[in-house]
């Protein structure tokens, strides 16, 4: 267990010494949904709170994910932006923008089912997650895809649209055809939306960094 963990004890009467509660530590590593590697940002838990500016993208990223989705532990709030932002790191993408995609997709949701059939943390149809390869079950491989999905789409139309971010969540929202039907973001109301709230979760983010 990492140093910043709250003590699980009992004192005993009359010598003030404490008897770690084994069974309850090992109940709650064993409680943790991901267990893919350790995150060194584990030991910064307890700066997930509402305050001051953090100083470390990956404990803003968590923070945006545990006010998204409170049912998602802290540690997995922390291994899920780790996980994400080293993924956007290699495909040369924006890790805030990617994290902001994902929050706005299923709020880091490993189990996340929408009413269209898209399912798991990115959100990917079985149909897409197929033609990539990607199992959208397995939150590392579902954000691993979505990372070179969107470094795709971004590299194909930047220096095409004045907004090639926009342009990219057009297609990861509503297909690579609409955006080159419409030369550009589709005038969906449901894709301009999802557009915006992305871009809103992205500033929320950028908000939370103090940049060293």
């Amino acid at each position: 267990m990492c140093e910043c963990a709250p003590a699980t004890f009992e004192e005993l009467p009359g010598n003030r010494q404490t008897v770690p509660h084994i069974a309850t530590v090992v109940n709650t590593a064993l409680s943790w949904r991901i267990h893919s590697y350790y995150t060194p940002s584990i030991a910064g838990v307890t700066l997930l709170r509402d305050g001051a500016p953090f100083a470390h993208r990956n404990l803003a990223v968590a923070h945006s994910i545990e006010r998204s989705n409170p049912r998602l532990s802290r540690f997995d709030a922390l291994e899920l932006a780790d996980i994400a932002l080293d993924a956007a790191a290699r495909h040369a993408l924006d890790g805030e923008f990617f994290c902001a995609t994902l929050l706005q997709e299923s709020a880091f949701d490993p189990t996340a089912m929408s009413s269209a059939g898209a399912v798991g943390i990115a959100q990917f149809t079985i149909d897409t997650a197929d033609r990539y390869g990607v199992d959208p079950f397995d939150p590392n491989d579902a954000i691993e895809g979505a990372a070179a999905l969107l470094s795709r789409y971004l590299a194909a139309y930047r220096g095409v649209y004045d907004d090639p971010y926009a342009a990219t969540l057009a297609a990861y929202n509503a297909g690579p055809g609409a955006v080159a039907a419409y030369h550009g973001v589709p005038p969906y109301p449901e894709t301009r939306e999802y557009i915006a709230d992305v871009y809103e979760r992205w500033a929320y983010i950028l908000h939370d960094e103090r940049m060293q």
